[in-house]
């Protein structure tokens, strides 16, 4: 199973950015691929707080679009939403324990690596961060090539 990072999508929809091309084609083929995508909840909310903020965005998207987009994702046949466990922050807490981190900026990314690794994916990113995850598998396809687990 894939699980995108936020950045990956913001790239793909976002046409000033130099990623936008690559970001892009690895979502098209996500999306029309045989392998289940699995969305979650901290990623889709970055996505709408940082797609509409005129601030992260050269050219924001209104909110009805950003939306659009997220109901479209969730509704491909692909895709999955993953839904943490009753264990979700334990395991959470554990992952950025393993990093020696005491969390702040590392949180949302043990949230998505946690439910990756309870749901058997492989996060796909841009964020070099999630190296940092024991057990978590990474693809990083704006780096063709790359991938890791710690």
């Amino acid at each position: 199973m894939i699980v995108p990072d936020a950045n990956l999508l913001l790239h793909s929809v976002d046409s000033t950015s130099p990623f936008n091309s690559r970001a892009t084609e690895w979502w098209a083929g996500c999306l029309s691929g045989s392998v289940p995508v699995g969305l979650c909840q901290p990623v889709l909310f970055a996505f709408l707080r940082i797609s509409t903020n005129r601030r992260a965005f050269k050219e924001p998207l209104p909110l009805e679009t950003a939306g659009d987009l997220v109901a479209e994702w969730t509704a491909h046949p692909v895709t999955r939403l993953l839904l943490p466990g009753e264990d979700h922050v334990r395991h959470v807490v554990e992952l950025l324990a393993g990093t020696g981190s005491a969390g702040g900026d590392l949180v949302t990314d043990a949230q998505i690596a946690a439910l990756a690794r309870a749901h058997r994916g492989e996060v796909h990113t841009a964020d070099h961060d999630f190296r940092r995850f024991p057990g978590v598998s990474c693809h990083y396809p704006l780096a063709p090539g790359v991938r890791a687990t710690a």
